[in-house]
This record gives C-alpha cells, sequence and structure tokens, in this order.
C-alpha cells in the first residue's frame, strides 16, 4: 500500500508513462495525469530482470518493481535509475541501513565499489516499514524508518560506512528522516500501540519497557 500511494500520488500529480511490474498486481492503478502499465511476472512476463529488460524500451518515466529478487534485476533497476527513470522497488530488510548492505551483497566483490558509487549518487530515500498490531485489536498500523538520501548520507553510502547511518538518520529530523524506533516511540505515547507491540520490532528494546 505504501508503494502503491506513492504511484498514485505521481499519477494524480504529474503527467507521465508509469510501468508496474508486481508478482502479483495487488493495486490496480487507473490512468489519471499519467499513462500507467502494469505487468504481472507469470501472465506478462517471464520474470522481473524480463520485464525491465523491456520496460527501459517503452520510455517510461517511473518504474516500480515489485521485488528486487536478484543480482540481474537490481542491476537492471540500478541502470534504469541512472539513466534518469524514477525508480521505486522493494527488498526484504529490516532497516534502511541494512537495505543499502543487501544490494551492495549482492554484487561480486570487484563490482562492490562501483556500486557503492552508483547508488550514492542516483539513490534518493530509503523507506523501511513495520507492521504491528494496534493496542485496542481493531488492526494493524505501519511504522517507518525514512532514511533521505543528504550529501552526509550519500558520503555515507560511498564511504562503506553504513554502521554510521543510524545516526545521520536520528539527527535528520530536518529533512524528514526517522528511525524506526523513534516512529515506534511516537506510536505508543499517540497510545496507538502498546510498548510490548513496539519492542518486538525496536532496534533498542531497552528503549520499551514493560
Amino acid at each position: 500500500t505504501t508503494l502503491a500511494a506513492m504511484v498514485n500520488h505521481r499519477n494524480e500529480n504529474e503527467m507521465g508513462h508509469i510501468l508496474t511490474v508486481e508478482d502479483p498486481i495487488e493495486f490496480v492503478h487507473e490512468s489519471k495525469k499519467c499513462l500507467i502499465n502494469q505487468r504481472e511476472v507469470g501472465p506478462h512476463t517471464l520474470s522481473f530482470s524480463n520485464a525491465l529488460r523491456s520496460a527501459l524500451r517503452e520510455d517510461p518515466d517511473v518504474i516500480l518493481v515489485g521485488e528486487m529478487r536478484d543480482l540481474e534485476t537490481i542491476r537492471l533497476a540500478m541502470t534504469a535509475a541512472e539513466t534518469g527513470h524514477l525508480v521505486f522497488g522493494t527488498l526484504h530488510t529490516s532497516s534502511a541501513a541494512k537495505t543499502i548492505d543487501r544490494v551492495i551483497d549482492v554484487f561480486p566483490a570487484d563490482e562492490k565499489e562501483m556500486v557503492r558509487a552508483m547508488l550514492s549518487e542516483s539513490l534518493r530515500a530509503v523507506i523501511s516499514q513495520a507492521l504491528l498490531k494496534t493496542k485496542d485489536g481493531t488492526g494493524r498500523v505501519a511504522a517507518h524508518e525514512i532514511m533521505v538520501c543528504t550529501p552526509a548520507i550519500r558520503n555515507l553510502i560511498r564511504e562503506a560506512k553504513v554502521p554510521q547511518m543510524y545516526s545521520a538518520i536520528q539527527t535528520g529530523s530536518s529533512v524528514g528522516m526517522q528511525t524506526l524506533d523513534q516512529n515506534l516511540t511516537n506510536l505508543v505515547k499517540a497510545n496507538v500501540i502498546s510498548a510490548a507491540e513496539a519492542r518486538t520490532k525496536a532496534a533498542n528494546k531497552d528503549m520499551f519497557p514493560g
């Protein structure tokens, strides 16, 4: 739903061509200001990487990659971003910093430095999210860690200083950054989730006693 909301925001506010590759398609978008083409792995294309190769020939402004599962898909997504496309993608990681590590770790050792340089230039932001049970038991709420690629963050990516990102995110609220623990703290204070529930997802579990 987070990715769908981002696509919808672009669709409602700016002209362009959006191409999505999903497995499966979870949210069907209607073209508003944007022309939207949605592809599903299986019925429409053999794989994410296959669809991405085709996508680059169709002149999209925005590309959504449902899951960046393998080296080839990640490589193609980064190439698309480097050539001026806005690329949204998902990875299964538990924090913004671990997302950077995960992308770089997929590549062979002799490419890692180049990949760090590419990421430091083309990455805009990382949003890491976790779903938690609400305190009243009526549903779930998303908690988010948000890392915006400021010049300081870009330098940390380039210099392989990923462990220092947490403190940069922690002190970056003026540009919209927050750690997951900061967001969890706000949700507990607002009585949306319990401290016990926050502790299940927290990086620093001591922040949520009880």
